[in-house]
């Protein structure tokens, strides 16, 4: 009886031992491989997507007449929206079917960017001035007021079209709120991909393959920013409402303060892509198959916990959720009485904050400090930015393997580097442009003596009798190099009609700066910056490219810090909380309080059509430089 059990055995254990089949093999590296690939793709998405809402914030503030500090909130939902369910996912994700919770990541995430596209569909064209409403089906705008002495009358009353799109614009003034539901549903979407896709691929990957594949996965991951920035910036060279109005009746180019580009078809192509990259997933299984021998291994402590599993009593489970609990906030406690943690985490809050704010207002920062229009800002940061941060992450990583530094020499290190790049940032206040020269902002309107402040200058004799709308923004450049905030204000009499460029003829506050020449004119648009900017403009590009990279050189070592800072077992605890403090108090609050900062550099605001303050036409150039600073 016993050689019968033996023979009986002896061919399971055969079947045990046998290697894999040939069709289960390449069932299993071929799921995985494909998982990989999907991965790749999703990663590239999330970071396509995250990039176009950063290089639009500029756009978005102009469309729907928002200040800096409601920009920074829109910005900031995203972080509030991945916040709300990252501690969910990140649990409650590792026990069910993480490719189908990535792929439904990725829809909700698709969908997120195209509700943030919606409300160019159902709000009105776009107005980039006030005394103009366009009319599709007439091709034709209104005229541009010049100075005349018997225009008050003109002043008091609002063409029909004003008044349907003012209207219009009623239940339109709220749209924005699309815009940050959209970008919110983008954090909630993405919450799912990182952890629960690098867990799934760490699990089913071969042993000693996981590093190399993450490396592989991270260096794909900056097509998605390059791919983002090139599409904003192809897009940001085309008119908002182009295909419904007629572009030849477009006065404003892409470098004036008041152009919006087609926004929304950054985020109808990234929403796009985000649902097409969310398919795979559906059809992965919920595990791979192991290699035979990791099953072997496996099976007997599996079958163990089973067993340990069905023996313990209901009674048991409640007092393992209490100790779970008491150990949890006693590892807190650990973490959270570390001086060395404590102090690092502060520091890393305050050097994240900073960066986070950088990141989001650059865009805004190139256009409003060197005159760039937003799809030349998105082609020098592409160019700046992503080279830089890509060589100083691995370079980063390669001096810490290569020297294999301790604690404090990862420590010594980071603070060299924080120092190097303190200084470079420093340069950056040598590079500001000086204000350009606004009549009515910076100067009398008579161009003859600078302004102490830009609130209420009075008119002057050459425009004192014009009754001109001192709300208005259509700017001119007069040739004598000063900026009007519009022609009637320039004192003009008469104009070149719809001819392009469009001029204004015999403006009085032209002749009187003492300009000697025949040709007292001004042209359509503001006036353009001297060349010592451009050469700043230049050196600022060097800096920043040594700056960006000396940053990234301490990107490894920044998370290196935080793991040798505290006792091994408390290691995800502490990356944990440090990742969900700075992107509580950094990622969501920075973004507010540096763009109200930004606010009380304007100049000149906008109107609106209910008579608010709308978006900034015009920033003090110095003050925008170093926010702090402004009164």
């Amino acid at each position: 009886m016993y050689s019968s059990t033996m023979d009986a055995d002896q061919p399971l254990n055969e079947a045990a031992k046998a290697p894999p089949s040939r069709t289960e093999k390449g069932r299993c590296c071929g799921g995985f491989k494909t998982f990989l690939v999907a991965l790749s793709f999703s990663f590239i998405a999330k970071a396509m997507s995250g990039t176009i809402m950063k290089s639009s914030i500029t756009q978005i503030e102009r469309r729907f007449d928002l200040s800096s500090s409601v920009v920074g909130i829109i910005d900031g939902s995203f972080e509030i929206g991945n916040l709300l369910v990252i501690l969910f996912v990140s649990y409650f994700g590792s026990k069910l079917h993480r490719p189908r919770i990535i792929g439904i990541g990725c829809l909700i995430m698709g969908i997120g960017s195209i509700i943030c596209a919606l409300p160019h569909f159902f709000m009105g064209y776009y107005r980039y001035s006030k005394d103009i409403y366009i009319n599709p089906s007439e091709n034709s705008t209104s005229g541009l007021l010049t100075c005349f002495t018997n225009q008050s009358v003109l002043l008091n009353k609002t063409s029909p079209g004003i008044e349907r799109k003012g209207l219009e614009k009623e239940s339109e003034s709220y749209a924005w709120l699309l815009v940050l539901m959209g970008n919110m549903l983008r954090g909630i979407g993405e919450s799912p991909i990182q952890p629960l896709g690098i867990s799934y691929l760490d699990d089913f990957s071969k042993k000693g393959d996981s590093s190399l594949h993450l490396g592989s996965l991270f260096a794909i991951t900056m097509i998605g920013p390059i791919l983002g920035l090139t599409l904003g910036s192809l897009f940001a060279r085309m008119y908002v409402d182009f295909g419904y109005v007629d572009l030849s009746s477009i006065r404003i180019t892409p470098k004036d303060s008041r152009w919006v580009g087609a926004w929304w078809l950054s985020f109808l192509s990234a929403g796009l892509f985000c649902i097409i990259t969310s398919i795979p997933f559906f059809f992965l299984p919920k595990n791979l198959d192991k290699p035979q021998k990791e099953r072997k291994g496996s099976a007997p402590l599996l079958k163990i916990n089973e067993e340990k599993s069905q023996m313990t009593s209901p009674v048991d489970h409640r007092k393992n959720v209490t100790e779970n609990l008491t150990g949890f906030f006693q590892s807190l406690k650990s973490i959270l009485t570390n001086p060395l943690y404590v102090l690092y985490l502060l520091l890393s809050l305050v050097q994240a904050s900073t960066h986070i704010a950088i990141v989001t207002y650059i865009f805004k920062y190139l256009e409003v400090q060197y005159d760039k229009s937003a799809s030349e800002s998105n082609l020098v940061i592409g160019a700046i930015t992503l080279p830089c941060l890509a060589s100083g992450m691995f370079i980063g990583g390669y001096i810490i393997k290569k020297f294999k530094f301790t604690l404090l020499g990862i420590a010594k290190f980071l603070f060299c580097l924080n120092i190097l790049t303190f200084i470079l940032y420093l340069l950056n206040f040598a590079l500001f442009c000086e204000n350009q020269s606004v009549a009515g902002l910076t100067l009398t309107y008579d161009g003859n003596n600078p302004v102490a402040s830009h609130i209420n200058v009075p008119l002057s004799d050459c425009n004192l009798n014009c009754n001109c709308d001192e709300n208005q923004w259509e700017p001119v450049c007069g040739s004598n190099g000063i900026t009007y905030m519009s022609p009637c204000l320039a004192g003009c009499k008469s104009s070149s009609g719809n001819k392009k460029p469009m001029e204004f003829y015999n403006c009085s506050c032209v002749e009187a700066t003492g300009f000697q020449n025949k040709n007292i004119s001004v042209k359509l648009g503001v006036c353009p910056r001297d060349d010592q900017c451009t050469r700043k403009f230049y050196i600022y590009n060097v800096v920043q490219i040594l700056s960006f990279f000396t940053s990234s050189l301490g990107a490894a070592s920044s998370i290196m810090l935080v793991f040798k800072n505290v006792q091994p077992e408390l290691k995800s605890l502490a990356v944990g909380f440090h990742t969900l403090t700075i992107r509580t108090l950094g990622g969501i609050l920075a973004p507010i309080y540096f763009g109200a900062l930004i606010d009380r550099t304007c100049m000149k605001w906008s109107i609106n059509s209910h008579g608010k303050q709308g978006s900034c036409r015009i920033y003090n150039s110095k003050l925008y430089g170093r926010p702090v600073s402004a009164p």
